[in-house]
C-alpha cells in the first residue's frame, strides 16, 4: 500500500515535469531553409524555363523588323520577234538584268521595333509573376508542413503525458481509488491520439513529397524545418499595400506595358497611311544588228515606285481603331486588377489583425489558464477531490489549445506570403 502511494506521488510528479518541459513557445526565427527551398525551386522551374524562351523568341522577332526586306533580283527578255526568237533583228531587242529594293516609309522601322520591344519587357513580367507564385505555393506549403510537425511534436508530448495519466490512473486502480471505466477511458484517449498521429505524419509525407516535387527531387527525400515563430509587430496598412502592389507588382507592370504597347502599335498603324517606297536599277544589253553598221548600245534604267496607301473598306483606319481600343481594355483590366487587389487587401489586414490579436489572447489568457487548470485538476485527483474525467478534460483543452496557437500561428504567415504575391515584393520568410 505504501509502496504504492509512493509509486503515485512519483509519477504524478514526474507527469508535472513533462506538462512544464511541453510548454516551450519559441520566438520568432527568420526562415533560412525556406529560403534554399525556393532558391532551389526556382532555379530548377520547368515552367520558368519556358517563359524565358518565350522571352528569347521575343528577342529574336525584334531583328526581323528592324531590317530591310531582302531585294529583289530580275531576269528578264525584252522584244523578242517571236517569228525567229532572234535577238539582233529588232533594235529594241535585249537581255535585262534589274535588281529592286523595298523601302517603308521614314520612321516605320523603327516603331517596328518599338512595339516588338514591349513584348520582351511584357515577357519578364510574366516570369517575376510566376516566380512570385511558384515563392507563394512552395511557402504555404512549407508553412503548412512546419505546423504539421509542429502539431506531431505536441501530439506526441500529449501522448506521453497520457500515458502517464494512465499509469497513475493503474495505481489508483491497483489501490481501488480509479474505477474501470477510467481504465477504458484513458486508453480510448491514447488510441484517438495515437490515430491524430497516423494522420499528421500521412499530411507530413504529403506536403515533403509536394515540395520535393518543386525541387525535381525524390518525393521521399527529407526536408528540414523550422519552428513556427511568434506572430511579429508589423504595421501594414492599406495604403502602403495599395502603392507597393502598383510599384512591383508583376501582372499590374505587365497591364501597363501592355497598354503603352498598343499606343505605340497605334502609331505603328497611322504609317499605312503613308506610301512605301521601292527602288530599282536594271540594265539591258542589245546585241549589234544583222545587217546594219549601227551600234547598238545597252541602256541602264532606273525607276522609283510608290505605293498609293488608299484606304480600301477603312481597313487602315480599322487598324488604328483597333490598337486605340486595345489602350481602353488594357486600362480597364489595369483598374479592375487594382480594384481586386484592393478588396483583397482589406480582407487581409483584418485577418491578420484578428490572428493577431487571438495570439494574444491565448499566449496571455487561455495558454497559462489551461495550465493553471491542468497542474490543479491532477494535484485534486491526487488527494481524490475531483474524478479523473476532469483530469483528461483539462489535459485535452490544453492539447487544443497549443494546437490552435501554432494553427494561428500559421494562418498569419501564410496570409503574409499571400500579400507578399499581391504586392509583388518580397520581404522576409519566417
Amino acid at each position: 500500500m505504501i509502496k504504492g502511494l509512493f509509486m503515485k506521488k512519483n509519477s504524478v510528479l514526474i507527469l508535472l515535469l513533462l506538462i512544464l518541459s511541453s510548454l516551450n513557445i519559441n520566438s520568432q526565427v527568420i526562415d533560412s531553409v525556406l529560403n534554399k527551398i525556393i532558391t532551389k525551386s526556382i532555379d530548377v522551374s520547368p515552367k520558368l524555363r519556358a517563359l524565358r524562351y518565350k522571352q528569347n523568341i521575343s528577342e529574336s522577332k525584334i531583328a526581323q523588323v528592324s531590317n530591310l526586306s531582302d531585294p529583289m533580283l530580275t531576269f528578264g527578255l525584252m522584244s523578242l520577234p517571236i517569228n525567229s526568237f532572234e535577238f539582233d533583228e529588232e533594235p529594241m531587242s535585249g537581255k535585262i538584268l534589274g535588281i529592286s529594293q523595298s523601302v517603308p516609309f521614314p520612321g516605320k522601322l523603327s516603331a517596328a521595333v518599338d512595339v516588338q520591344s514591349k513584348d520582351v519587357g511584357i515577357n519578364q513580367q510574366e516570369i517575376d509573376d510566376a516566380t512570385n507564385e511558384i515563392v507563394n505555393d512552395i511557402s504555404k506549403m512549407y508553412y503548412d508542413l512546419r505546423f504539421i510537425r509542429e502539431s506531431i511534436r505536441i501530439a506526441e508530448e500529449n501522448k506521453t503525458i497520457l500515458e502517464k495519466i494512465a499509469e497513475v490512473v493503474r495505481i489508483k486502480y491497483s489501490v481501488s481509488k480509479a474505477s474501470q471505466q477510467n481504465l477504458i477511458q484513458i486508453e480510448l484517449e491514447l488510441t484517438r491520439i495515437k490515430d491524430k498521429l497516423a494522420d499528421l505524419r500521412g499530411k507530413e509525407k504529403s506536403n515533403v513529397a509536394g515540395l520535393n516535387n518543386y525541387m525535381l527531387r525524390n518525393i521521399d527525400e527529407n526536408i528540414s524545418t523550422s519552428v513556427v515563430p511568434e506572430i511579429p509587430e508589423e504595421n501594414i496598412t492599406f495604403n502602403t499595400l495599395n502603392e507597393t502592389s502598383k510599384l512591383n507588382r508583376p501582372f499590374l507592370k505587365g497591364l501597363r506595358l501592355a497598354e503603352e504597347k498598343s499606343k505605340l502599335m497605334e502609331h505603328l498603324a497611322e504609317y499605312d497611311f503613308y506610301p512605301n517606297f521601292n527602288f530599282s536599277i536594271q540594265y539591258t544589253q542589245r546585241d549589234q544588228l544583222k545587217n546594219s553598221n549601227m551600234p547598238a548600245n545597252d541602256f541602264l534604267s532606273f525607276m522609283v515606285g510608290i505605293n498609293l496607301p488608299i484606304d480600301y473598306g477603312g481597313k487602315k483606319s480599322a487598324k488604328v481603331e483597333e490598337s486605340r481600343l486595345m489602350q481602353k481594355m488594357y486600362a480597364d483590366q489595369y483598374e479592375s486588377a487594382l480594384q481586386m487587389l484592393n478588396k483583397n487587401f482589406g480582407v487581409a489586414i483584418n485577418n491578420l489583425q484578428s490572428l493577431k490579436e487571438r495570439e494574444k489572447l491565448i499566449t496571455e489568457g487561455l495558454l497559462p489558464q489551461a495550465e493553471q487548470s491542468l497542474n490543479i485538476s491532477l494535484t485534486s485527483y491526487q488527494v481524490g477531490d475531483i474524478d479523473f474525467i476532469n483530469v483528461l478534460d483539462a489535459q485535452n483543452k490544453l492539447y487544443e489549445i497549443e494546437t490552435t496557437l501554432y494553427n494561428i500561428r500559421t494562418m498569419y504567415f501564410k496570409e503574409l506570403s499571400q500579400l507578399e504575391f499581391l504586392t509583388g515584393e518580397r520581404k522576409n520568410n519566417y
